[in-house]
């Protein structure tokens, strides 16, 4: 199987920001976000060996989830200043190394991924590996749709650097008797971090209990006297009923949005000449050094997967 990776961009550019404090160039520019990211997609690139990739970007909120709750999103902090200047010169780089950047204008990333993700399983011989922490992408996880993580409560050993998730993991992690029931738990339980208001004083423990007794969250409202023995939090969710299933409407992925690039044109092609001056620019030796090392071989006639696999051979 071919194999596609998909990069929550927005995800990526912060985890690096805060991840590396104080790195700035000679000209004292911030650099952390920038050399981060890199770092990261250069890691997945040696991971996965992809066939095709591409970073999706958030552009703008989609007016059916805004229309439902004109709160949705709206607490979320300021960008730092130190990262304002960073974002768009990630994006830059990004197709210098060779992966095309792709949004849509009023659309977050995850309906974007997920819409990629369906593409390319109705394509088949294609497996979506999903390189991301949002806990709605969670939910499509199939035998040929994975989860990239290197979160260490996802490592099953010190040596093990990243794991892919599927759906048995997914199960496991959760205890959901299958990916999309995590929708469910999320309608019942909200996402504080989107401002998805939860059924009051029930978390995502409780609501995974409840999931698991009714089996969808239609059969559990359809038989809460019988399926939910405590009074008080039968009360909660008889109360709570229209919320609940606007937010099942709000976590709800769009899956077959227009995409801005097919499935087959995503292939990673390293623009070398500009992905080295842009390091160079950057000051980052280390990447630098790994690029040079990769366009000497590909003009050897090394194409760029052949290329990694000499610079990685593990």
């Amino acid at each position: 199987m071919k194999r596609l990776l998909l990069i929550d961009g927005s995800y990526y550019a912060y985890r690096s920001f805060h991840a590396i404090r104080e790195l700035s160039n000679s000209r004292g520019e911030p650099t952390n976000a920038i050399f981060g990211f890199a770092k990261a997609v250069r890691k997945m690139l040696k991971d996965l060996r992809p066939d095709l990739a591409a970073c999706v970007w958030d552009q703008g909120l989609p007016a059916r989830r805004t229309e439902l709750q004109p709160a949705y999103k709206a607490h979320r902090a300021e960008m730092p200043d130190l990262m304002r200047p960073q974002l768009p010169l990630i994006r830059d780089l990004v197709p210098k190394m060779g992966i095309a950047n792709v949004s849509l204008p009023n659309t977050e990333a995850d309906d974007l991924m997920a819409s990629y993700t369906c593409a390319a399983h109705r394509h088949g011989g294609i497996q979506s590996i999903l390189a991301t922490n949002d806990k709605d992408l969670l939910s499509l996880v199939e035998d040929d749709i994975l989860v990239y993580s290197n979160a260490k409560a996802d490592l099953a050993s010190p040596e093990q650097t990243y794991a892919l998730l599927g759906p048995a993991q997914i199960r496991e992690k959760w205890g959901v008797s299958e990916p999309a029931r995590i929708l469910d738990i999320l309608a019942l339980s909200g996402d504080a971090s989107d401002g998805i208001p939860g059924v009051p004083g029930i978390g995502p423990k409780t609501a995974t209990s409840l999931v698991l007794a009714g089996g969808t969250l239609d059969q559990l409202f359809a038989d809460l006297a019988g399926l939910v023995k405590n009074e008080k939090t039968r009360a909660k969710l008889a109360d709570a009923r229209a919320q609940v299933f606007q937010n099942r409407e709000m976590v709800r992925l769009d899956t077959d949005l227009p995409l801005p690039q097919a499935v087959e044109a995503l292939t990673i092609q390293p623009d070398y000449p500009a992905v080295i001056a842009a390091l160079e620019n950057l000051e980052f030796r280390g990447l630098l050094a790994e690029y040079r090392a990769e366009a000497k071989a590909h003009e050897a006639g090394q194409s760029p997967s052949e290329a990694q696999e000499e610079l990685f051979p593990f």
